[in-house]
């Protein structure tokens, strides 16, 4: 797992951030992937499940959120807190399951990067149940 906190540029209008750059990918899986949005409302957890082959980075953009990972062979668990609070990406390890569940009391909005497009007929996405 690799967690980069995130260097916020913040003025009047707003804030901006680099979430994720090429450098940060994969040597040999630089093509473009896919980013996704997804969003969760208040004490609702998406994910329990893992993937043996794409890689994730995930931030959280807006609201709160605690990630859970477990590797799926030594069972070693890692917590960690997400949001505007604590503004950072997420590298998610290969066998690693994880859940992501909204902590805050307004929608939460997850970013996040895949270095492999979704495809329905070999998704390598592999359920498991996480308490979260």
């Amino acid at each position: 797992m690799k967690v980069n906190k995130l260097d916020i540029k913040t003025d009047q209008r707003g804030w901006l951030t680099e979430v994720l750059r090429k450098e940060d990918l994969h040597p040999g899986r630089e093509a473009f992937g896919q980013f996704f949005v997804t969003t969760a409302h208040p004490g609702i957890s998406k994910g329990h499940h893992y993937h043996l082959r794409k890689h994730e980075w995930f931030c959280v953009i807006k609201g709160k959120a605690l990630l859970v990972l477990e590797d799926i062979d030594t069972k070693q668990r890692t917590e960690i807190i997400m949001g505007e609070d604590n503004m950072i990406t997420v590298e998610l390890p290969l066998r690693s399951a994880h859940a992501i569940r909204n902590t805050g009391e307004e929608m939460m909005y997850l970013l996040a990067y895949t270095d492999e497009p979704f495809n329905p007929q070999d998704g390598d996405t592999h359920p498991y149940k996480l308490d979260i």
